[in-house]
């Protein structure tokens, strides 16, 4: 039995060695684009409306902070969440709105150590160990997935501002699969039943290849870009000005409902061309 155990934490453990690294280096991605500001270059403003990059940034580092609660204290971290539960979306505007308040270089260090902490603490979490969150609680993997998105997603959120290209790589791999994971939270979020058929999704990655989940032979289906994907998924761009293409009425639904991450999905951003 002891072995058996062992073995399931070497398995776990080799998993989530690459996914820790993919965070590490999605956050030194967008750590490289902010630490080179000048200061009044924090207050410029993105599209998240009355969110600069201060802002965006300070969101960074609070929900590492609670991340690392939930890892090194779940009871504490459920108190903590059930209290705030009423007035959540309002707690989470105001912890972005005090840490925009901060210095530069005291807000950069305190997302640096955020990170590196829970990285750190994430790996060391036994085999099997389910952390509460905002939703359904979570793996380590999922956690770690979880940042990595919403590193992305916000990152995205400070580049745009900046008018920078988004972060493109493989990483973008783990956006796209917690996407394609929430896709019945996305239908129970709107008051809609999920789908009970299975889905086919092929998503054209940044190095050419393809990246597949679901049965070849399944009748709804999603194909297109993988970066067009993540940004649906993500809610950081209209459908509209993207390159996806939706078979089957699920599927096209779909496409207008997804949304990778807990809580409401916010107001819908225009098509590009809307203000024409």
């Amino acid at each position: 039995m002891a072995g058996s155990v062992a073995g399931r934490q070497e398995v776990v453990v080799a998993q989530l060695a690459p996914l820790l690294a993919d965070l590490r280096a999605e956050g030194d991605a967008l750590d490289g684009v902010v630490a080179a500001l000048e200061e009044t270059a924090w207050l410029g403003q993105t599209p998240a409306e009355g969110w600069t990059i201060a802002h965006q940034i300070a969101h960074l580092a609070w929900t590492d902070e609670q991340a690392l609660l939930a890892a090194t204290d779940p009871e504490g971290f459920t108190r903590a969440m059930t209290d705030a539960a009423p007035g959540l979306t309002a707690a989470v505007d105001d912890a972005a709105d005090t840490g925009a308040t901060d210095a530069p270089e005291r807000l950069l260090a305190r997302w640096r150590d955020g990170r590196a902490a829970l990285a750190e603490r994430l790996a060391a979490l036994p085999a099997g160990a389910r952390l509460p969150w905002f939703g359904p609680p979570m793996s380590a993997e999922s956690m770690a997935t979880a940042r990595l998105m919403e590193t992305w997603a916000h990152g995205l959120d400070v580049t745009d501002a900046l008018h920078h290209p988004p972060s493109v790589s493989g990483r973008l791999r783990h956006v796209a699969h917690i996407g394609v994971r929430t896709r019945d939270f996305a239908f129970q979020q709107n008051g809609l039943p999920p789908p009970t058929d299975e889905f086919r999704v092929e998503l054209t990655a940044p190095d050419g290849g393809t990246w597949t989940w679901g049965p070849e032979d399944a009748d709804q289906r999603v194909t297109g870009p993988a970066l067009d994907f993540c940004l649906r998924v993500t809610r950081r761009r209209h459908r509209a000005d993207l390159a996806l293409e939706a078979t089957g009425p699920d599927a096209d639904r779909w496409l207008d409902l997804a949304q990778a991450f807990a809580g409401p999905p916010g107001e819908e951003r225009p098509p590009a061309d809307a203000g024409t």
